[in-house]
């Protein structure tokens, strides 16, 4: 691309339509989904005067993705080991046991299940 001069061309505005809505405008595309935004809730409720960096949060987010797709896959196999077309949460907790190493997954397992209890009971 060949360099340009300072100078920028103004804006030109659109013109508005009836009803405020733009015609002829398509979906708008999705950004990639994250864990950022839950990453940093969780760090305020433990350590509220704590921030970190855009690279911890990309470091972090690449784990819990990591995590997760193990987790996903292990449950898939058990799934399609025990000849079962869903995946329950049966599953996902043997899963869980599986992939995350002892006392973590013990905490693991007993958050999902109160998860799953709070959302059953609503």
């Amino acid at each position: 691309m060949a360099p340009t001069s300072g100078k920028k061309a103004p804006a030109k505005k659109a013109p508005k339509s009836e009803g405020g809505k733009a015609k002829g405008k398509g979906k708008k595309t999705k950004g990639t989904e994250s864990y950022k935004l839950y990453i940093f809730k969780v760090l305020k409720q433990v350590h509220p005067d704590t921030g970190i960096s855009s690279k911890s949060m990309a470091i972090l987010n690449s784990f819990i993705v990591d995590q997760f797709e193990k987790i996903a896959s292990a449950a898939a196999q058990l799934s399609r080991v025990n000849k079962k077309p869903t995946l329950t949460s049966r599953e996902i907790q043997t899963a869980v046991r599986l992939v995350l190493p002892g006392e973590l997954a013990k905490h693991a397992v007993s958050e999902g299940t109160k998860a799953v209890t709070k959302f059953t009971s609503a």
